[in-house]
């Protein structure tokens, strides 16, 4: 298991974008409309670390050491950025004007999508821990395969939004569609055998 200092360390570590961000609205170094850039921020992070999430099985296959056990941690502080930009959309954007809501969906379908993704990472946050593993058993696995289509509904999400400048988005894309080869039997196979004989177990 990681040295508890380590988890620390990734816990201040992703903590410390949404200090910045506080101090840049403070100092109004987001621009004309911070709600916005905090929106586009919080949902780019959100999705960045959900693959980072799924870089830690290749990661522990190639090298034997145990980047799995940060898998967890990583998931949540995923969730967390996206409920913080479900929570910037509906104060920045809706303005908490539930009224408002079917008419942007209507006009904007991308807030669907992304409020599917958002629905799909709940049930996977909310059994992260190890009570909710041993209850699950053997449903837990299948459950948390459900993260590869809350990042396909993350990656469509972002597209909608981008339209005509992907290049942000090109590059998770990228990153996923590796992450899915590495996770093909004979990839898997071959990064095994790569691993160093002594962290082998």
């Amino acid at each position: 298991m990681p040295h508890p200092y380590l988890r620390l360390a990734l816990f201040l570590t992703l903590l410390c974008p949404l200090g910045y961000w506080f101090y840049q609205a403070w100092t109004f170094a987001l621009g004309p409309d911070p709600g916005r850039v905090l929106l586009w921020n919080l949902g780019q992070w959100s999705l960045g670390l959900l693959l980072a999430t799924l870089c830690m099985s290749p990661l522990q296959q190639l090298t034997g050491w145990r980047w799995i056990a940060f898998r967890r941690q990583l998931g949540l502080w995923s969730f967390a950025y996206a409920l913080l930009h479900l929570l910037a959309y509906l104060s920045f954007v809706l303005g908490f004007e539930w009224s408002q809501l079917a008419v942007e969906i209507q006009r904007r379908p991308y807030i669907l999508v992304g409020f599917l993704a958002f629905l799909v990472l709940l049930p996977l946050a909310g059994s992260s821990n190890r009570r909710a593993m041993r209850l699950l058993g053997k449903k837990w696995k299948p459950l948390h395969r459900l993260v590869y289509l809350a990042v396909c509904l993350g990656l469509l999400h972002m597209l909608w939004i981008a339209r005509s400048d992907i290049g942000n988005w090109a590059v998770y894309a990228v990153i996923f569609a590796i992450l899915m080869v590495l996770r093909v039997g004979v990839v898997r196979a071959w990064l095994i055998k790569r691993r160093p004989a002594r962290n082998s177990e």
